[in-house]
């Protein structure tokens, strides 16, 4: 099996410094106790990477993780959120920063928002790394996000395409 080609479209440099600006709009935001929650498997770099970056900053977060699926292997959502694996920590009370990898039709974030919130979060704050053009506006819009992506099917950094070029230290695109 060949490689495809791939598009560079942010280069790990400049993946770096958006999350850096980010951190910046976000740390206001996040004083007394805050739970981040990394949406696997898509968002992991991006949380390691903003986890760091608001250390940086002297905030440190209680870091869990809350698994959800709408793609499978697929390239479109299926229009359906599963929970794969559940958050392991209580998160009653207190504020809650979702961290996801892309925001593109809604649903995932919303999903995440509702639930957390009828475990008793306190307050929601939605992160994405890549907002797409056609994503949601008003109530249902992502709350801060790092890049505003092309309308391409988007890999690397977390990012894949069944599986594949997660790994990928830049933004990548497939045609």
């Amino acid at each position: 099996m060949t490689t495809p080609k791939i598009d560079i479209v942010l280069s790990e440099e400049d993946l770096m410094a958006r999350i850096e600006d980010l951190a910046d709009r976000l740390a206001p935001h996040l004083s007394g106790d805050w739970n981040a929650i990394n949406i696997l498997i898509g968002a992991t770099p991006f949380t390691s990477d903003l986890m760091k970056a608001l250390a940086r900053r002297d905030l440190h977060p209680t870091l869990d993780a809350l698994w959800l699926e709408s793609y499978r292997d697929e390239r479109t959502s299926s229009g359906r959120v599963v929970v794969r694996a559940d958050i392991a920590r209580e998160v009653k009370g207190r504020g809650v920063l979702i961290i996801d990898d892309v925001f593109d039709t809604g649903r995932t974030l919303s999903f995440a928002r509702s639930h957390l919130l009828a475990k008793g979060a306190e307050k929601v704050i939605t992160c994405a790394l890549a907002r797409k053009p056609w994503a949601p506006e008003g109530e249902d819009n992502v709350d801060f996000h790092a890049y505003d992506a092309p309308p391409r099917y988007l890999v690397g950094y977390g990012m894949d395409d069944a599986g594949k070029y997660r790994g990928l230290p830049y933004i990548g695109a497939l045609d």
